[in-house]
């Protein structure tokens, strides 16, 4: 048997011209056929079913379909033996007669097939179009038309959403990964991304986010912080400081109150932990209140928690003057509610029963006034009051030892001052 060449020449190193090849190309494609009408493959069936397929037979190929799967493998087999230089605006005609003899009548077009159809006839708005309503989520349409976007080929579909394709996807898919409780802080970095609407959608949808532990209110507030987002800050802290006061956790929801700089609520708190140390006589969350720092001025109740802590401190540290020094600023800089100011009272005890005079004689005066003062008011009968007969009986006690121990401390410290005067 006489030996064909049935590969056509291609010149090494690819630097042939696109009509030069088709030129051979056809040659060649002229040799196969001339082999194939001189049967000189017919003793061998199988040879001559390779020769059709390399003619690109359509009868041949079509018989063995169900080895090629899909028309669009049919398509590519096609153009591959019968047009290999194939023009790309001829793509669709081709695609769509390949759909047509591949499928029976009986075989609807699946919605892929439209989808690489208007693929073909590059219709860039269809595709993005059939993906939205065939695919089951906005990953694909999203991430393909950023891409597009990117190479600058959406620039003639940008629509009237209020903003381009591009973002209105993006939006779109983000809005859908913060209904999940895992995926919610990826759904941020593509918000980022949206220059136009980003930022207002991310504001809308971190309010939604259920705030489950403090740890995740901690990553929500991290990512509110980074961006600046003030009000959903704000909210956050208010939310988590409330969450934490109907538990009684008075450090937590002081802390939450703090970093949300809620005045008031940071004086609701505050208020809290002086009940709480008036019932245990010890305060709660120590290292919190050691610690407030440049905090405590968020307000003048927490200014006063703050204080009256330091004051704790310096008499635990026998530094008796400068406590006995801050005791008193307390009440007379009115910082101190009027409430508490038995309680001060009571805590300067201590302080006037030493053997060292520690307050003053203008001093001791002072706390003659305030208590003057207080009993004053206590002395004036409160329709509110629902304070029983003991409880009277108990501060008019703490009321004589005070006046005690304050005439016993004036007398000694009119004595000390005028012998040093001497």
């Amino acid at each position: 048997m006489e030996e064909v060449d049935v590969e056509p020449t291609i010149t090494p190193g690819g630097t042939q011209t696109l009509t030069e090849f088709d030129v051979k190309w056809r040659h060649w494609h002229e040799d196969v056929d001339r082999c194939l009408q001189d049967n000189s493959f017919a003793s061998n069936k199988h040879l001559e079913v390779i020769c059709k397929i390399l003619l690109g037979d359509e009868d041949t190929l079509l018989e063995h379909k169900d080895l090629l799967g899909t028309w669009y493998h049919f398509l590519v087999t096609r153009l591959l033996f019968c047009h290999p230089t194939v023009k790309p605006t001829e793509l669709h005609y081709y695609a769509q007669s390949c759909m047509t003899m591949f499928l029976d009548s009986r075989s609807a077009p699946e919605p892929l097939d439209s989808i690489l159809l208007a693929a073909f006839e590059f219709d860039i708005h269809q595709v993005i179009k059939d993906c939205s309503i065939a695919l089951n989520n906005w990953w694909f349409v999203a991430h393909l038309t950023d891409l597009l976007d990117h190479c600058k080929l959406l620039q003639s579909h940008n629509l009237h959403f209020g903003s381009n394709l591009r973002e209105f996807l993006l939006l779109e898919y983000a809005s859908g990964l913060f209904t999940h409780h895992s995926l919610w802080q990826l759904a941020v970095d593509y918000f980022d991304h949206c220059l136009e609407f980003g930022r207002v959608y991310l504001e809308l949808q971190i309010e939604r986010v259920p705030l489950d532990t403090e740890r995740k209110a901690l990553k929500v507030l991290r990512i509110c912080e980074q961006r600046q987002m003030s009000e959903q800050v704000r909210s956050i802290c208010k939310i988590m400081a409330m969450r934490a006061l109907r538990n009684n956790r008075l450090g937590s929801a002081l802390s939450w109150s703090i970093r949300a700089k809620d005045a008031a609520f940071a004086t609701l708190i505050s208020e809290r932990f002086l009940q709480d140390y008036c019932a245990k006589g010890t305060f709660s969350d120590l290292d919190l209140i050691d610690n407030l720092g440049p905090a405590m001025l968020l307000s003048d109740r927490l200014t006063f928690l703050g204080k009256y802590r330091e004051f704790h401190k310096l008499y635990g540290e026998k530094r008796f003057k400068e406590a006995a020094k801050l005791l008193l600023s307390l009440m007379t800089a009115k910082i101190a509610p009027r409430s508490f100011w038995m309680t001060l009272l009571t805590d300067a005890l201590p302080l006037l029963e030493q053997k060292e005079v520690i307050f003053s004689a203008d001093q001791t005066y002072e706390l003659m006034f305030c208590l003057e003062e207080l009993t004053s008011s206590l002395n004036t009968p409160s329709p509110d009051s629902d304070k029983s007969m003991q409880e009277e009986d108990v501060e008019l006690t703490k009321v004589e030892l005070l006046r005690l121990a304050l005439s016993r401390n004036l007398a000694m410290a009119i004595v000390k001052e005028g012998t040093v005067e001497t």
